[in-house]
């Protein structure tokens, strides 16, 4: 029973294998699917996009509005009955008549109206307006920078990836030497030369080493799965880096001004729209000035127009008071503007203090890289020299294992350095991009 429960998790375990995909991919395939199908950058354009209607619409404070109207009416209403015969200019001398006036007969009116209203001042429009433009070009820089951040973070996960199969092939290695030690343990048991406790002691460290490669393959699916979710695929796949896991050498990154930055630039223009909405709000005590006009046509069939009229004119309105909502109202978006400005400033000193924090990363990672790479050396040769020395029996077991497990931990953390030297970099390369 037991045999057979085994063979049944032996297929499963099989077929969950044969399910995954391993697809090769390439830094350059990566980040060129990232901007084309990254969730967070279609949001990000749906909002420049949303921004860019707002603005089209503020354009009312200078375009006119026309609108055409049909009505038909009947009605034996005395005044509505006087007015519709007057304009469809059929009232006679009879219509005087009290009787008539107090008692009319049922008449119909239909009438086709053409109006337009054309804004002529509206101050306060125009400040919204202004808010709204600044939005918009705030937004599009909003997601020019979502691209950019979109970029580095594609670096960063195609480089775990890169991080998590070295480390299984590292790994890999490690225990196939475990495995060869093991062996030799195995031998020098079975000839009376070795401990049972020594002989235990490789056995375990062959499962510790067993235990790290599955972990470092969960690794490489959790970074395959983030991948993917950057490039929004569905599907279970393992992915292989094309490119090896070496130092980049991006050559030297100029100073930048972090004002000219796409996203500092834009907490600059979110702070002037701030200042617009209360000039606006500012501006709603001033008198508006509106012009209409408007073509009318009356008859007592539809679509006929037997009787016409015009009328031009223009409105002069002024709110002088309306309560403390106004009031209140310039207070909130001034509150709102000095907000914006604190927030500015909190913004520019903290990327400030994130860039100078980077530079000195690099520098740490770069001076980092040679020292790990001559650890690594250093623990290779004296694997070596210790591998053998145990397989004459010239060398205990304990420091074998020490010098083996000390190999694959050097390793371990040079290619850990150069992934840490390599995400500096693009974070520095990110942080200072115009």
């Amino acid at each position: 029973m037991r045999q057979f429960l085994v063979l049944i998790a032996f297929i499963l375990l099989k077929g969950t294998l044969r399910a995954q995909d391993h697809v090769k991919v390439s830094l350059e395939d990566v980040l060129a699917r990232v901007q084309e199908s990254n969730a967070s950058i279609k949001v990000s354009e749906q909002e420049a996009k949303m921004a860019k209607y707002d603005y089209q619409f503020s354009s009312s404070i200078f375009s006119p509005q026309i609108s055409v109207s049909h009505t038909g009416i009947t009605t034996t209403n005395p005044l509505m009955a006087f007015g519709s015969k007057l304009n469809q200019e059929i009232l006679t001398q009879a219509d005087f008549n009290p009787a008539l006036l107090n008692d009319p007969d049922q008449i119909e009116n239909f009438a086709t109206k053409i109006s337009v209203e054309q804004p002529l001042i509206n101050l306060d429009g125009f400040y919204q307006r202004k808010a709204a433009k600044t939005t918009m070009e705030a937004k599009d820089l909003q997601a020019m920078r979502t691209r950019d951040y979109l970029d580095f973070e594609a670096q960063k996960a195609f480089g775990q990836l890169q991080l998590a199969h070295r480390a299984v092939q590292v790994l890999e290695k490690a225990y196939e030497a475990a495995h060869a030690n093991l062996n030799t343990a195995q031998n020098s048991f079975n000839q009376g030369l070795l401990q049972k406790a020594d002989l235990l002691e490789v056995q375990v460290r062959v499962t510790e080493v067993e235990n790290q490669l599955n972990s470092a393959k969960s690794n490489v699916s959790n970074a395959s799965d983030y991948l993917a979710f950057l490039m929004n695929e569905q599907g279970n796949v393992v992915y292989e880096p094309n490119e090896e896991l070496m130092p980049n050498d991006l050559g030297e990154t100029t100073e930048a001004t972090l004002e000219n930055r796409a996203d500092v630039r834009a907490m600059d223009l979110v702070s002037e729209a701030y200042r617009a909405n209360m000039r606006a709000e500012n501006m709603t005590f001033l008198p508006r000035l509106n012009a209409f006009a408007s073509y009318e046509m009356y008859d007592d069939q539809v679509f006929r127009a037997d009787a016409k009229g015009y009328i031009i004119g223009a409105s002069l309105s002024w709110d002088v008071f309306k309560g403390a909502q106004r009031f209140a109202k310039v207070g909130k978006s001034k509150t709102n503007y000095e907000k914006a400005k604190q927030e500015y400033e909190q913004y520019v000193a903290k990327s400030s203090m994130e860039l100078q924090r980077t530079r000195r990363m690099v520098e740490d990672a770069q001076n980092r890289l040679q020292t790990s790479k001559l650890a690594m050396d250093q623990s290779e040769e004296s694997l070596r020299i210790r591998t053998n020395r145990f397989k004459e029996g010239l060398e205990r077991t304990n420091d074998l294992l020490m010098a083996e497990a000390m190999y694959a931990e050097k390793q371990l953390a040079y290619y850990q350095t150069i992934f840490e030297y390599n995400q500096a970099q693009s974070l520095l390369t990110f942080l200072t991009k115009e």
